[in-house]
């Protein structure tokens, strides 16, 4: 299934025509109006993702309508439907965006580290802030971006295994370049890479979930707890 930016791709790119020389007069204006008609649905596209976003930034959650989401944006229901096939793929949408902004937070505190430890650091603590709903009140882009794991991830990852894993998967590359780099540094001691990678970002993904069910506020496992338990899991 595409990604409803990559559907109003679908429906509007095109090859021009082959030739010898240069593109004539008709392939000139064609490919002129595809690609504004491509630069319009991508925009109505990110306009019902603004909309949505708002709606969640005033509930505290996705509990919202598609038709609150069309009012929003000041769009038909029939537009939406051209990009969503319904409430579902919209939350997708959202998840998706969210860990793509995420991902250029996360590799922007870590390059500003030049020790491997500390990139390694950097990555921990900028991921769990992303994913605790009490670090959602932080000023992300365009809107208060709510926290990865309020995009209800967990059914997500039942529902949409492939999508979850392939928006997670620049965010699980890099943290396997940041544990290579450590191991190779001597900072840290892990038998398999690869698994060491994978407990980490499980860990810190999903320690906001349980600190949901801690009643004291105090006990709550804050992100330099979690990198700590991290960071001694490492050997580091």
């Amino acid at each position: 299934m595409l990604d409803p930016v990559g559907k109003a791709r679908q429906m509007t790119d095109a090859e021009p025509a082959a030739g010898d020389g240069e593109l004539d007069w008709r392939e000139r204006a064609v490919s002129r109006s595809l690609t504004a008609a491509r630069t319009r649905a991508e925009q109505r596209v990110q306009r019902f993702l603004d909309a949505a976003f708002a709606l969640i930034d005033e509930k505290g959650s996705t509990d919202f309508t598609i038709q609150e989401v069309v009012e929003r944006s000041k769009q038909s229901l029939r537009g939406f439907y051209e990009y969503f096939d319904g409430k579902d793929e919209l939350v997708l949408a959202l998840f998706e965006e969210t860990v793509r902004e995420a991902v250029i937070g996360i590799r922007a505190a870590v390059d500003a580290e030049s020790e491997p430890l500390a990139r390694l650091r950097a990555f921990a603590i900028t991921l769990h802030e992303w994913c605790d709903p009490s670090e959602s009140s932080r000023k992300r882009s365009a809107h208060n971006r709510r926290a990865i794991s309020e995009f209800s991830s967990m059914q997500l990852t039942v529902t949409q295994a492939d999508r979850v894993r392939a928006a997670l998967r620049p965010q699980t590359r890099l943290l396997r370049e940041l544990v290579a780099a450590a191991v190779d540094a001597g900072v840290i001691h892990v038998a398999d890479v690869r698994q060491a990678a994978a407990l980490m970002q499980v860990t810190v993904m999903y320690s906001s979930f349980g600190n949901r069910l801690v009643e004291r506020p105090e006990r709550k496992l804050d992100a330099e707890a979690t990198w700590e338990f991290c960071r001694r899991g490492l050997r580091g």
